[in-house]
């Protein structure tokens, strides 16, 4: 690593600069991937490497969120004797039950010979996303590799020619309106022959690189879902370790809604349970956040929680496009990897494992170009060569036609007919579904839609927002510039409010947005970014694509313990 300054602007400090041979944008489960089997093979091959990993939350697995039942073969390929060196993996998975919720009382199971035909989990782990990057950053840390958590990259770097020369940590310090505090402190610029994007679904710095560099062109449209999770202790005598519970239909049905529902049963007593609710729906009166305090309600559900405590509270939205929506992935001096890209199988409901892969191979990728004394900032094509040759693209061309046809058949026919496809033929229908149509399009107004009227919560199963963003240890110093942009300052109440009633205040799981002094017949829309739990929801749904979503200040966000 070499360290410089470069030279301070309007009279602040000047920025440090320091330079690597790679670069990792991200501390999930695809940068500490690409980061461990980087030092591998320098270790492997007896050739120095230097490689930094930044990311934007407090600590390593602070903004890791997932159901999660993990497929252990991507961290098996990179550490087979992970049993042995204690990687948290401490519950397989014991029973597997899939239910179609008929109505808020019903539920039909699905016989297990169906059911595991589209959704197998024999062999896999309920886990603690946060808990295995915490792990997995310790490995990386005892490879040799430079961990920097609370650090957010702000910006791309790019050289004189257009190349990426890898990324600047944003500025700390700066007040509401841009103005250095007391505590002012310029960013770092970290350089670097190859820098890898690893940001997790919708990645800010991902985004402009696919927009700048044409990435998508021959791609299909990518989709999104919101997941909202929550961590539950139950009573002993209702805990089943392993034990596998999904179901879909109730409540989203009685939109038109497609999505799913999770509880997992982890260790300790403790159950994680959620909503993933589609966010190509059309009614703009859906909340998913409402959705899924009804959904504990049902009878199925409701009987592990009475008497039991909530925890702690999550969101985050996941890809659910495909293989066909998966953007070009090497640019001149960088790639994408995991869900910053798509890998997200969504017939498994899985994509930590296929992250984890991605990241394996984009260091092999970087490794062979370095090891060939390149000096960096080639685009790097044979990455997504060398995973065509892999098993996550077997994996994902098997599963392409999934989420396409919950879209355009609805869940129950979409079901059936991913039942047949993807189930009974693996994907070998000669055909593509492609659903060009993106989710901030969906919406219909609201003089078409059918308002929806929630319950209020009981306190006891179910909550409001605020009191479940306070469980997310969400923190954001209030005097900064906030990280949610609008393009249009009037679009909220001009356009959004008269046509959809402004679905920001319900689409959002952390009530960052909300409409103020409708009695006066002046409405206004105001910001609460200090609540923000960085799903990224507002950014992909907002009709007129009027959000951005940039990094707060590194460290600001969630703080998830055990999510």
């Amino acid at each position: 690593m070499n360290t410089q300054q470069l030279e301070g602007m309007n009279n602040q400090p000047a920025r440090e600069v320091m330079s690597f041979d790679v670069v990792i944008v991200g501390g999930g489960p695809s940068g500490l991937a690409t980061a461990c089997r980087l030092k591998q093979l320098s270790q492997e091959s007896n050739q120095e490497l230097s490689v930094c990993l930044i990311d934007k939350g407090s600590e390593i697995g602070a903004h890791s969120l997932s159901g999660a039942v993990f497929q252990p073969t991507a961290l098996t390929e990179l550490f087979p004797n992970w049993k042995a060196m204690g990687a948290p993996l401490n519950t397989p998975v014991t029973d597997d039950d899939f239910y179609f919720l008929s109505s808020k009382r019903r539920g039909i199971r699905f016989p297990k010979i169906i059911s595991e035909r589209i959704n197998k989990n024999h062999g896999n782990y309920v886990i603690s996303l946060g808990n295995l990057c915490r792990w997995l950053a310790e490995q990386a840390e005892s490879l040799g590799v430079e961990i920097y958590p609370g650090f957010a990259a702000s910006e791309v770097l790019y050289d004189e020619n257009g190349v990426v020369k890898g990324v600047a940590t944003g500025d700390m310090g700066l007040n509401v309106n841009d103005v250095p505090k007391d505590s002012y402190q310029a960013g770092v610029e970290l350089h670097a022959k190859y820098t890898v994007f690893a940001e997790g679904c919708r990645g800010h710095l991902g985004k402009e690189l696919i927009e700048r560099f044409d990435l998508d062109k021959d791609s299909g449209t990518q989709h999104y879902a919101l997941g909202i999770k929550e961590l539950w202790d139950i009573k002993p005598e209702l805990h089943t370790p392993g034990k596998v519970i999904h179901c879909f239909g109730w409540p989203l049905s009685e939109s038109g809604t497609t999505g799913g529902a999770f509880l997992y049963h982890a260790e300790n007593n403790q159950v994680s349970l959620g909503l993933i609710t589609d966010l190509n729906y059309s009614n703009p009166y859906v909340s998913p956040f409402e959705e899924l305090q009804r959904w504990k309600h049902h009878r199925i559900v409701k009987k592990y929680l009475e008497g039991a405590t909530r925890v702690s509270y999550g969101a985050r939205a996941l890809n659910k496009g495909g293989l066909q929506a998966i953007p070009e992935l090497s640019f001149p001096g960088g790639l994408l990897s995991g869900c910053d890209a798509g890998f997200m199988n969504y017939a498994k409901i899985k994509g930590n494992h296929t992250a984890m892969k991605t990241g394996m191979i984009a260091a092999e990728t970087i490794f062979e170009a370095l090891n060939k004394n390149s000096e960096g900032g080639e685009v790097l094509k044979g990455y997504f060569a060398a995973i065509k040759n892999s098993w996550v693209y077997k994996e994902l061309y098997s599963a392409r036609n999934v989420a396409p046809a919950m879209h355009r058949f609805g869940m129950l026919i979409g079901s059936a007919f991913s039942f047949v496809e993807f189930g009974l033929f693996k994907g070998k229908a000669s055909f593509t579904l492609q659903d060009p149509l993106p989710d901030h399009e969906c919406l219909k107004p609201m003089t078409e839609s059918n308002e929806i009227k929630y319950p209020k919560p009981d306190n006891k199963i179910s909550f409001d927002k605020l009191s479940s963003v306070f469980l997310s240890n969400t923190n954001h110093e209030e005097d900064q510039p906030c990280h949610l942009k609008l393009k249009d300052s009037q679009i909220p109440i001009k356009h959004n409010f008269v046509y959809f009633d402004e679905p920001a205040q319900r689409y959002c799981p952390a009530g960052v947005y909300e409409i103020m002094e409708k009695e006066t017949g002046n409405p206004r829309l105001q910001i609460n970014a200090q609540n923000c739990v960085h799903c990224k929801t507002c950014d992909i749904k907002d009709p007129t694509q009027n959000i951005t979503w940039v990094v707060p200040e590194g460290a600001g966000g969630p703080n998830y313990p055990n999510m």
